[in-house]
């Protein structure tokens, strides 16, 4: 399929028409990777075109299921990256398990758990380390997947024995049970796993986990997509949290959100301070902050204070929505019951005359007030004035966790009036400093080419990992094709080895009939030659198979047999019995009963005859 601007656009709106029916979003996934498994489902129905595929989705939901099927490339094994593994059981559970307090929960996230190995590897490593009783106690794993046929294989928590073959003898043994050459988990353990749909893109993070497993799932979305979703199992885990990935997945452009613990092994434990935009991110997600109507007479004045207050201030939420707005910043910046709980960032306010979405976000990262100075606005008459803004985060009492920030306006327009005076009468200082800001500027435009260079540099790191994710994921998408493959192979040998079981039956059948039995068909080809036609007519059955009967020198008068078989050929009659003579090949006279019966397929059409020939008596001696 060509890659025309109007194939992109019928993509696009097969996407959009996935997400509108079903929920699954796969706008942020590679296009490379989503359109070569697009492809692949709909060649499988001799579809070509993207609208034309929408219109078979419409038609058949069922479809739906097998395009997820295909998409969501479920690749996965107990104990994947041996080393890796080891690495987890030796270094990073023991660093958990040493900060935890006694009975204190242990929380692990397997996101993306596809069929559920990786969840019970995880599981068995936790019951070694703490043993039965305190695992079922203390240990609490979630597990998810966007794929709700995966979730219910991992669920069921049954294997064949090829995928218990990674595990080490010792684990498989203790951990499973063997049933019908079948391999189920056990039971105790599987209690503490929790198992749900989850879309990584969409749906809210589960919070305070110790250890979250997310490997190979990165590597199919776009560089944006996999900002977004860092943001989330940033904000999910705890300040000690680990976070381990696939081999192919890096972080190396992430660093303000995980620092690396074993690159090798990819394993990554949460940044501390997330800046302003990772946290939005998250809280977006997850709702605001809920405030009772209900309010004491203190509470009541502290608001009217505060609305009445000498100087314009706004209030934002840690949603970064505007929660309150005094009288005079109202009047001024004319603020409207409308704009209360509306997003700052949408205001014009919030960017001109200066940019305040960044510095409130450096005042939340430094927890400290910024003050902007001198900032050239317009009052709620349209006078000209001048501002210190004030930006300043707001603590809950006690807990000291951020609650907010406060924007407050400050009038200092007499002061930027002397002062104006006073550089004026300094224009000779003025002129020094505008030499010494033209140096400034060169040292920017050094500070710059710099920069540019650097960023150069990280954009081919960037290339380099994105190219490896790709090959990453074509190798991903080839053992699945080839798992698919064996299961079709083991299929086929055992469809073959049933129609040996059934040839060998009919085999033994056709040898213990006493009479000759010759099946032709509808061209009177000889297609079944028993033992018995072999010991009667002296021909073997290698000599006569495809051949003509009537070409056939027996001994057995095919002539008058003719009409009777072109009669059960035709459909007139269904059985036929005629007595003839014939010589066998001791060149005897014998006298025979030949009993004619069609050949029928399973749809009851005829395809040929079925001549049971039996000898009644020797006629004479030649």
């Amino acid at each position: 399929m060509t890659n025309s601007p109007r194939t992109n656009i019928e993509l696009e709106a097969l996407l959009e028409f996935i997400k509108a029916n079903r929920g699954f979003d796969f706008s942020g996934y590679k296009r490379s990777s989503l359109v070569r498994r697009l492809e692949k489902q709909m060649q499988s129905l001799g579809i070509r075109q993207y609208n034309d595929y929408s219109e078979y989705l419409e038609v058949h939901p069922d479809e739906y299921a097998h395009l997820f099927n295909t998409i969501l490339i479920n690749v996965t094994s107990f104990f994947r990256d041996p080393k890796a593994w080891e690495y987890i059981d030796q270094e990073i559970l023991p660093a958990i398990l040493n900060n935890k307090r006694a009975n204190e929960q242990i929380r692990i996230w397997s996101a993306g758990c596809a069929s559920g190995e990786e969840t019970y590897s995880i599981a068995i490593l936790l019951a070694e380390r703490l043993g039965l009783d305190r695992f079922k106690e203390q240990v609490k794993i979630y597990s998810t997947d966007l794929d709700e046929d995966a979730l219910v294989t991992a669920r069921q928590a049954i294997y064949p024995q090829v995928a218990i073959e990674s595990i080490p003898a010792q684990y498989a043994e203790k951990y499973f049970e063997i049933t019908n050459g079948r391999y189920t988990f056990s039971k105790e353990l599987r209690r503490s796993v929790i198992f749900g749909r989850h879309d990584l893109i969409q749906d809210a993070p589960i919070s305070r986990i110790d250890l979250l497993l997310c490997r190979n799932v990165l590597m199919y979305f776009n560089a944006e997509t996999q900002t977004r979703i860092l943001s989330r199992l940033s904000y999910a885990l705890n300040n000690m949290g680990y976070l381990f990935l696939g081999k192919a997945e890096m972080l190396l452009t992430h660093v303000n959100l995980f620092s690396p613990v074993n690159l090798k092994h990819r394993i990554f434990r949460k940044a501390p301070n997330l800046n302003l935009r990772d946290r939005l991110l998250v809280m977006t997600q997850n709702g605001g902050i809920e405030v009772s109507p209900q309010m004491d007479p203190h509470e009541r004045l502290r608001d009217i204070t505060f609305d009445n207050g000498p100087v314009a201030q706004i209030i934002l939420d840690m949603n970064g929505a505007v929660a309150m707005a005094n009288e005079k910043a109202r009047r001024q910046f004319h603020i409207d019951t409308h704009d209360i709980g509306q997003p700052f960032q949408d205001m014009e306010l919030s960017y001109r005359p200066v940019e305040l979405r960044s510095t409130i976000e450096q005042a939340y990262t430094r927890n400290d007030p910024v003050v902007l100075n001198e900032i050239e606005m317009y009052g709620g008459d349209g006078e000209h004035c001048y501002m210190n803004i004030i930006l300043a985060p707001l603590q809950m009492t006690g807990t000291g966790m951020l609650a907010g920030i406060s924007i407050s306006f400050q009038d200092v327009s007499e002061h930027k009036r002397l002062r104006l005076q006073l550089e004026q009468a300094n224009q000779e200082l003025e002129t020094a400093m505008e030499e010494l800001q033209s140096t400034n500027e060169e040292l920017e435009t050094t500070n710059e080419e710099l920069q540019s260079t650097i960023e150069e540099l990280e954009t081919t790191n960037e290339e380099l990992q994105s190219t490896n994710e790709e090959m990453s994921t074509m190798n991903e998408e080839l053992q699945s094709n080839i798992e698919e493959l064996e299961t079709m192979n083991d299929e086929l040998g055992q469809r073959s080895e049933e129609l040996n079981q059934l040839n060998s039956f009919l085999e033994s059948i056709l040898t213990g009939l006493r009479g000759s039995v010759i099946v032709l068909d509808n061209q009177m080809n000889v297609q079944v030659w028993n033992n018995k036609s072999e010991d009667m007519w002296g021909l073997r059955a290698n000599e006569v198979i495809n051949y003509n009967i009537l070409t056939l020198d027996i001994g057995l008068p095919f002539e008058q047999l003719k009409k009777a078989i072109r009669v059960v050929l035709s459909g007139e009659n269904d059985t036929v019995e005629t007595s003839i003579t014939a010589t066998n090949r001791r060149g005897r006279i014998i006298n025979l009963v030949v009993t004619i019966t069609p050949l029928r397929t399973v749809q009851k059409e005829i395809r040929g005859v079925i001549l049971l020939i039996e000898q009644t008596g020797i006629a004479g001696e030649v």
